[in-house]
């Protein structure tokens, strides 16, 4: 009877251990920081206000999707991340913006380091006109890099599902190769010089449906390494890849359109039950 008593007791303490101590998931929930966190952020292009008040986290190995009609500020707020709106005249960025922890626009950051460790891809392919070996080499030689670049260039064409396609054709023009192929050399060439984060505006729109699929198969594994951050108009691609999607909306205003951030959750809940009626409108096709 005893033994009975104390094995009855010992499956109570471990009942109540489990019931009371909470799970590894919500542990990493709770301590999980943003990789590019922003708050308050407005982007003006001489005095008329572009896009504003935009509060948004987003995190390590994560998609995050940047959803919205045309002249909503997507691409603007894209653009400030790796401060590419610096080099447009007349713009100016208000509100904070850190990256692990850092203000990006803290007069100690180095612009040219800030687009180093977020790397972007663009709407266009737009490969050097070089031979494949030296789009890849290009970027990590002038940044310093040390290592044995024929490692590296197979390596980084590997990520990204280019290799097998052009192992035999290194020396040509990465401008020979198809769409699809160009749009993947490029993200090739952002991982080369081995940013943290990738930045991709509309990487898919001048695709078929073919190289869509391989970029967004591509994406998908990148994840596991990086933080990507996409400006998509393909509602099905930002519900398909991404883990959190934002979505923006404008309005007109006497200096033109107005971009402002609607609603920003993950990706099931803004495509299935978002908070607000024009998201709703929005991801079912009533306007866009």
């Amino acid at each position: 009877m005893v033994v009975l008593l104390i094995q009855q007791l010992e499956r109570l303490q471990i009942t109540m251990t489990n019931q009371t101590q909470p799970s590894n998931q919500t542990n990493d929930q709770t301590v999980k920081e943003p990789t590019i966190r922003t708050e308050n952020v407005k982007v003006y292009y001489g005095d008329a206000l572009a896009v504003r008040d935009v509060t948004l986290d987003m995190y390590r190995n994560e998609i995050t999707a940047f959803i919205g009609p045309s002249g909503c500020g997507k691409s603007t707020i894209l653009r400030c991340f790796n401060r590419l709106n610096d080099l447009i005249a007349g713009a100016k960025v208000e509100g904070t913006i850190t990256f692990e922890g850092q203000n990006l626009y803290s007069k100690k950051v180095d612009p040219v380091e800030v687009r180093r460790r977020i790397g972007m891809v663009f709407q266009k392919p737009n490969p050097f006109p070089k031979s494949i070996y030296e789009n890849i080499a290009f970027g990590a030689r002038i940044n310093g890099y040390q290592g044995n670049m024929d490692e590296l260039v197979e390596s980084t064409l590997r990520q990204a599902a280019l290799w097998e396609e052009v192992k035999d054709k290194l020396k040509e023009n990465g401008l020979s190769l198809s769409g699809g192929q160009q749009q993947r050399l490029c993200i090739a060439r952002a991982i080369a010089i081995q940013p943290e984060v990738i930045l991709l505006d509309e990487p898919c729109s001048a695709l078929d449906p073919i190289s869509t699929y391989n970029i967004e198969k591509l994406l998908t594994d990148l994840k596991e390494k990086y933080t990507l951050i996409i400006v998509t108009h393909n509602m099905q691609q930002a519900s398909r890849i991404s883990d959190r999607t934002a979505f923006f909306n404008a309005e007109p205003t006497p200096k033109g359109k107005q971009g402002y951030l609607v609603e920003y959750d993950e990706t099931e809940t803004i495509f299935q039950t978002p908070a607000q009626e024009a998201t709703q409108q929005y991801v079912t096709g009533a306007f866009g």
